[in-house]
Parts: structure tokens; C-alpha cells; sequence
């Protein structure tokens, strides 16, 4: 038996943290709702836990995605089409399970809609994320930049992590919305330019990867097959590797349960998950980053296990001059 959601799916909340009140803030960029808990939930729980101000900006609803219960099969784009206000059910009850309370859709929910698969009819929509002109996109993501000003970008690599046009459109808009955020003469309506400190790709590198299909295969699971090394998004030779995230047991945890809110798209089984394909793969209880931009917080060669490493002093900097602001 895979595990089911905690709680149904509640409606998603408004992100309602004041960024004055974070002396550390992450932002992170994904395509569609289960991509941030699949890839980032443990980062997201740990920053969230300690204190930080951790925002997700998920770029559609995931109308497209393909319905694993047979309950609820209705709500495939092929039928009902009301699949995506299901998924930002979803996702509300994922981030409540990751402690993070700052959520928003790009432009707002349903602004832009899921592209499918690469070569799918519907990446034509005019409505589609991966039509969307980039600075229209970017500007959308440069408002949120420049409000929360986070110190710490992390998004996916210029493939998307496995080629998902989605992936790719939200990787483009991730960076060209941090370059344009820090241009003071690109739309001054949306506020005072902000420079992202530093900028991650998520990755997974190769022998982590290795390992855990390994586990896969040894272990008794409840899926038909195993998925292979070259199913999992953004493997890279562990040298590219440059920043490893795990911590207290808790963290691993919130992401399991966050994972598991994602009842359409996720089937959870233990360690271990799979898609709609009913391909197992292991669910990694600790996440990867290459650092593409900004100063390294470690020395050459050794990994850093803060993604605020190396930007402590602007962050009390930072901290100094909002406490001054408040008193005045």
C-alpha cells in the first residue's frame, strides 16, 4: 500500500509573511505544484524552521498533469479540466506541511496555464507558460523579487532538470527575473532594484543517484517497476556538485508528508515514490545544489551545507538596518 495525504487538500493561502520581519530569505522557482516538495521540500522545512522567510513562486497549476487515483480521474484536462484548483489544493496542504506560509502563483493562479510534455499540442495555447514572452513572465517574478528581496535564488538548470518545457520557461524566468530585478531602470513601479546574493540549480549527483536505486531494488515496494538513473532530473558528475542539505530527521519527514499531500501526481511508499509511470525511485532525504552564481561559503572543493553561507554579513547588515528602521 502507498501512503495516502494526511488531510484532503485544502484551498491555498495567500502568502502573508512580512519580509521585513526575515533577516534570511529563499526564494525558489518551479514549473508546476510537487516539483518544490519533490526537489526542495527538506531545504524548504529546514529554512523554514530555523526562522527564515521561505517564498514559492510555482509558475502554473499543473492542469496537464496526468491523474494517478481512479477516484479521481475527472479531473484530467481531458475531461472535466479541473485538475489545476485541485493541485493548488494540494499544494496549500504541502506547504503547511513544510511550514512555509509564503506561496503565490506567477501573475496570480491560472495566469499561466501548464504547457504538457515536450512536443505535446497543448505547448501551443496561447495561454501556455512556455508561450509566454520572457520579460512579461520576468516582470511578474521581478515584483516578488524585489518585495521579499531574497538573498538566495533556487531554481532548475537551463534543461528544466529532464526537458519539461515548463522546467525550461521557469529556469529562464528564474534568471532573466533575478538579472532584471537588480536593474534599477527596468520598471521602477514594480520597487527598489534587488541583487540576488546567490543563485542554485538544483541537481542530484550521480552516485547519490546510484545508491538509492540500489536501496530500490534490494527493498520490498508496492510499485510495478523501477524507474532508472536516467529518470531522475538534473544527475551530474558529483564534482558539479557544490551545496548538500539534510538535518534533523523532521526536516526528511515534512518532505515526505509534503510529497504524500501531492496525492494526484505522488504515490509514496516509505523511502521510496513514483509518478504516474509506477516506476519506483528513492525519495532523497538529502538535497543537492550547484551554486551558478555568487560567492562560495566554503572553500574550494568542500560543499557547503547552508545555502546563506558566505553572505552572514550582509544578512546582519541587513538585520542592523531593519531593527534601526523599526525604531525610528
Amino acid at each position: 500500500m502507498t501512503d495516502q495525504p494526511a488531510r484532503p487538500p485544502q484551498p491555498p493561502a495567500e502568502g502573508s509573511a512580512s519580509p521585513a520581519a526575515f533577516s534570511r530569505r529563499l526564494l525558489l522557482v518551479h514549473a508546476h505544484p510537487d516539483d518544490e516538495s519533490i526537489n526542495n521540500g527538506l531545504t524548504m522545512a529546514k529554512y523554514a524552521a530555523e526562522g527564515a522567510l521561505v517564498t514559492l513562486v510555482t509558475c502554473t497549476l499543473g492542469e496537464e498533469g496526468e491523474v494517478i487515483p481512479p477516484e479521481l480521474a475527472a479531473l484530467a484536462p481531458d475531461r472535466d479540466d479541473t485538475l489545476g484548483p485541485y493541485r493548488a489544493g494540494e499544494l496549500a496542504a504541502a506547504m503547511a506541511a513544510l511550514g512555509v506560509t509564503d506561496h503565490r502563483f506567477l501573475g496570480g493562479p491560472g495566469r499561466y496555464r501548464d504547457s504538457g510534455m515536450m512536443g505535446a499540442s497543448q505547448n501551443d495555447r496561447p495561454d501556455a507558460f512556455w508561450q509566454a514572452p520572457l520579460d512579461e513572465a520576468a516582470g511578474e517574478l521581478v515584483a516578488v523579487i524585489r518585495e521579499v528581496r531574497p538573498q538566495v535564488l533556487v531554481t532548475y538548470d537551463p534543461n528544466g532538470g529532464y526537458g519539461h518545457p515548463d522546467h525550461i520557461q521557469a529556469h529562464r524566468v528564474a534568471m532573466r527575473g533575478a538579472e532584471l530585478a537588480a536593474r534599477a531602470d527596468f520598471r521602477p513601479e514594480l520597487g527598489r532594484a534587488h541583487e540576488i546574493a546567490k543563485i542554485y540549480w538544483n541537481c542530484n549527483p550521480r552516485s547519490v543517484v546510484e545508491e538509492g536505486f540500489a536501496r530500490l531494488r534490494a527493498a520490498g515496494h508496492s510499485f510495478p517497476g523501477v524507474a532508472t538513473v536516467d529518470d531522475v532530473p538534473g544527475v551530474v558528475p558529483d564534482s558539479e556538485v557544490t551545496a548538500s542539505l539534510t538535518g534533523d530527521p523532521a526536516y526528511a519527514a515534512a518532505k515526505s508528508a509534503a510529497m504524500r499531500a501531492h496525492y494526484t501526481q505522488i504515490a509514496v511508499d516509505g523511502p521510496f515514490f513514483a509518478l504516474s509511470n509506477d516506476l519506483g525511485q528513492p525519495l532523497f532525504r538529502t538535497e543537492h545544489y550547484q551554486l551558478v552564481h555568487g560567492v562560495p561559503g566554503a572553500a574550494a572543493g568542500v560543499r557547503e551545507d547552508d545555502l546563506f553561507a558566505g553572505i552572514g554579513e550582509m544578512v546582519g547588515m541587513e538585520e542592523s538596518a531593519r531593527i534601526e528602521e523599526a525604531a525610528e
